[in-house]
């Protein structure tokens, strides 16, 4: 009996040894995201075509929250050596670990891609940083602006009202607010900050200027547009504070139906589509003193601290995403702009442009689109803003005062990371 037993030990032994070694030789990717909602699903999808084409590498696709905390949970992770293989990276803020040498330069293997040349030039553009590609893009938007054809109705609009400048949005933004406020029902929601951006950008101003690295956050342009932006919420209260303290409360509230306008990513058209249905109407952005939007979204990029083995099952991945098929998947599920010249092409993509109006207003925006400014510093200032837009949206700050002080402070930041 115990010659039997140690038969069965030592078989179970090697069964074990073998199992552990077919493990060993699959790869796993991990990999770091922030999309919920009909992005999560879109991205499952995904990586579920993606595996089964490569059944020899597993997609561990972790969602870490937005942009913000991405980059705080990296920044903590790296010196505690937890950091992922892979990592959505919004394409203002992966400059900061690009400098740093975080990122693996994807430069090379992009240049051997035939993916390459499919890519439209402003998505090829975004993942450049000091001549190096460090990102390939997968999701890319411009804000649009979104509105809710029943409250504008019954807010008295027996046609739709113009939606061109500041004085534009604030006039029927007061409408809906004096009309329907009674039952809880705001004009706008306060504009997030890839909104505000775009905001700035029409006013003919910046943050950053792209090319130069001027910081213009002080120019008269600049206070303008955040003169007019504060004004919604504390002086003429057709914006909710809710959405300043917390900027998600806005957009929340538009898809609950509780909020006539919201500037947000075209990356919102798919929740706002399924939330409102066909009382949901997409716009261009105003054109307050030109017409100018900044592009937005993210990139894959991968972690150098990853072993060669991963960092090309890393790639392999990003290249999958990027096809005209999975871009389709994702365009259509989502709103994103499509990345690759081909993805018109695929049947999900021409579905989504017949069947869901307003999908293609990012598109036609990209003629007057630009890049944003991409140094390290903009991580900073970005993480910074939300406190200076705070104390000026409530109330609590002068907008010259604060901008100019903010200014100042982001000429230094500039200075120290350089």
């Amino acid at each position: 009996m115990l010659k039997n037993l140690k038969k069965v030990l030592l078989a179970g032994l090697i069964g074990l040894s073998g199992s552990v070694g077919a493990a060993q030789a699959d790869i796993t990717v991990e990999f770091w995201h922030s999309f919920d909602g009909s992005g999560g699903e879109a991205l499952g999808e995904i990586i579920e075509n993606f595996q089964v084409a490569n059944p020899d590498i597993k997609i561990d696709a972790q969602f870490i929250g937005n942009y913000n905390d991405i980059v705080a949970k990296l920044q903590a992770a790296i010196p505690a050596r937890r950091a992922p293989d892979a990592v959505i990276m919004e394409v203002t803020r992966y400059g900061l670990f690009a400098d740093r040498g975080v990122l693996l330069d994807l430069t090379e293997k992009v240049n051997n891609d035939p993916l390459k040349d499919d890519l439209f030039d402003f998505a090829r553009e975004v993942g450049v940083f000091e001549g190096k590609n460090y990102i390939v893009p997968f999701n890319s938007s411009t804000p649009v602006l979104y509105y809710n054809k029943e409250i504008f109705e019954r807010a008295g609009f027996a046609e739709e009202p113009a939606l061109k400048t500041y004085d534009d949005l604030l006039a029927v933004s007061k409408q809906i607010t004096e009309k329907l406020g009674d039952e809880g029902i705001t004009g706008i929601a306060a504009p997030g900050q890839f909104a505000r951006w775009g905001l700035i950008m029409d006013n003919d101003s910046d943050l950053i200027d792209s090319k130069t690295g001027e910081i213009l956050i002080d120019s008269p342009n600049t206070i303008e547009a955040y003169e007019w932006m504060a004004s919604l919420v504390h002086e003429h209260k057709v914006a909710s504070a809710d959405g300043v303290t917390k900027e998600n409360n806005g957009r929340d509230a538009f898809l609950a139906g509780k909020v006539g306008i919201m500037l947000n990513s075209t990356g919102n058209y798919g929740r706002s589509k399924k939330a409102l249905g066909d009382n949901l109407a997409v716009r261009p952005m105003p054109c307050n003193k030109v017409c100018a939007v900044p592009i937005g979204g993210a990139g894959i990029g991968i972690l150098s601290s990853a072993d060669k083995e991963t960092q090309d099952a890393a790639y392999k991945f990003i290249s999958f995403a990027a096809s005209p098929e999975s871009n389709a998947t994702w365009f259509s599920g989502t709103g994103y702009m499509p990345i690759n010249k081909n993805t018109a092409k695929q049947p999900l993509a021409a579905a989504a442009v017949q069947d869901k109006p307003g999908i293609t207003v990012a598109i036609d925006q990209l003629d007057f689109a630009r890049g944003r400014p991409r140094p390290p510093v903009v991580t900073w200032m970005r993480a910074t803003e939300y406190d200076m837009w705070q104390a000026m949206a409530l109330g609590q700050r002068d907008v010259t005062e604060t901008l100019k002080d903010f200014a100042d402070r982001t000429r230094k930041e500039a200075e120290r990371t350089n």
